[in-house]
């Protein structure tokens, strides 16, 4: 099992619940495949270095989990989609 960090910047215009079911639909598509999460960091409203689609606001969230090297591969593939996700990276963290 190897050790992951997905950063999640979803958008600063959606109420707070929306928000919550952002980050609860990307926690379970993690557990789904498999991952096994260990801490969510919330850094909360943060100023964006660059505009994307012209918000310059977003709020942040570091998942750290632990799962097999074809889970983040497919978590990417969803978020993709989702909606209110502006960007999203996940890395592979050394031991």
């Amino acid at each position: 099992m190897n050790k992951y960090e997905l950063t999640v910047i979803v958008s600063a215009k959606i109420e707070d619940d929306a928000r919550t079911a952002v980050i609860e639909k990307v926690k379970e598509l993690i557990t789904r495949f498999g991952g096994e999460i260990s801490d969510i960091d919330e850094w909360g409203k943060r100023r964006l270095a660059y505009e994307i689609q012209k918000m310059k606001e977003g709020y942040y969230y570091f998942i750290h989990f632990e799962s097999d090297a074809s889970v983040p591969s497919e978590v990417e593939q969803r978020i993709r989609i989702l909606d209110h996700v502006l960007r999203y990276l996940c890395v592979k963290q050394e031991a």
